[in-house]
C-alpha cells in the first residue's frame, strides 16, 4: 500500500502528474450540452475520443464537436476504436496525433466484434510500433497477468485492462485476476470498460488500482451530470480508502467497545 497522504496523491502517466483519477469518454451522451456539463462536474484528467467511432449520432458529428473537446480545457486521449488490424490502429494513431496534436493514445486493438475483447495476440506488437513511433501508449486490454507483463516489457508505463467487456456495466467479472494483476505489476493500472456503477469504481479502487476510465456508464444514465459527478467521487473514497488501510476481516464478531472501564456486571 502506498504511503503517500490524499492530499499529496495524484495519478502520473508518463511523467505527467493528473489531479483527477477519472477519465471520461464522450460518446453516446444525449447532447454536447450535457457532454459539457458532465465533464464539468466530474473534473477528469482526460477525455477520450475516437475519429473511428465519433459520430454515431447528431451530438458527434461535424467540426463543432472536436471544437468542443478543445474548449473543455481537459486533455484529449484519442483511441483507436474500432480497429481490427495492427495497421489500422497504427495509421488511426498517427492521424489522431495530427488532429489533436498529441503524443497519447489510448490503444483499441479489436480482436472479436462481438465481445468487442482485445487481440492479445497482437496487441503486443502494436504497442511496441506506436512506442517506437514516440506515442505514449495507453493500452486497453483484458486482465491477464502475462499480456499486460509483455505490454510493460515493450515499453507501456501504463495497462488499462477491462473489467469486463466494453458496455456491460457488469463490474469486475474476475476480480481475483484483477487483484493478482495489482499485486504483480508495479506501473499505474487504469480499469478500462465494464464498470457500471459508482461502487464498482470504488471497489476497484479499493484494491489499489489507479483509476478508472468510463463513458456508457454515464453517458446512458439517466442523469449523466449526476452520474459523472457520482462516479468521480466514489473513485476518489475508493483511492483514499486504499491509502487509508481497510481493518482486517475477522472470522468472528469483535466488540468495538472495549472490557476495559466497563462495569463488573456487564464482564463475563
Amino acid at each position: 500500500m502506498s504511503t503517500s497522504t490524499p492530499a499529496a496523491d495524484s495519478l502520473v502517466l508518463y511523467g505527467q502528474t493528473f489531479q483527477s483519477r477519472l477519465l471520461l469518454g464522450t460518446s453516446r451522451y444525449p447532447s454536447p450540452a450535457v457532454l459539457e456539463a458532465a465533464v464539468a462536474r466530474a473534473k477528469p484528467a482526460m477525455v477520450t475520443a475516437s475519429l473511428r467511432r465519433q459520430g454515431s449520432n447528431a451530438a458527434e458529428t461535424g467540426a463543432s464537436f472536436w471544437e468542443l473537446l478543445r474548449q473543455l480545457n481537459v486533455p484529449v486521449l484519442p483511441n483507436t476504436a474500432g480497429c481490427m488490424t495492427i495497421q489500422e490502429a497504427v495509421t488511426t494513431a498517427q492521424m489522431a496525433r495530427e488532429v489533436f496534436d498529441t503524443r497519447w493514445i489510448k490503444l483499441e486493438l479489436i480482436g472479436d466484434d462481438y465481445t468487442l475483447q482485445p487481440d492479445t495476440l497482437n496487441l503486443v506488437e502494436a504497442a511496441s510500433l506506436l512506442i517506437k513511433d514516440g506515442f505514449q501508449v495507453l493500452p486497453y486490454c483484458t486482465e491477464d497477468l502475462v499480456l499486460c507483463q509483455r505490454l510493460v516489457d515493450v515499453g507501456c508505463q501504463a495497462v488499462m485492462p477491462w473489467a469486463a467487456p466494453i458496455g456491460t456495466g457488469r463490474g469486475p467479472a474476475n476480480p481475483y485476476a484483477m487483484q493478482v494483476l495489482r499485486e504483480r505489476l508495479d506501473v499505474p493500472l487504469i480499469v478500462d470498460a465494464g464498470l457500471g456503477r459508482p461502487s464498482h469504481a470504488c471497489q476497484v479502487m479499493e484494491w489499489g488500482f489507479d483509476g478508472v476510465l468510463l463513458n456508457t456508464a454515464v453517458a446512458l444514465s439517466e442523469d449523466p451530470v449526476r452520474m459523472a459527478g457520482a462516479f468521480a467521487d466514489a473513485t476518489q473514497a475508493g483511492r483514499d480508502g486504499y491509502l487509508a488501510g481497510a481493518m482486517a476481516e475477522q472470522t468472528a464478531a469483535q466488540p468495538s467497545t472495549p472490557v476495559l472501564g466497563t462495569p463488573f456486571w456487564h464482564h463475563d
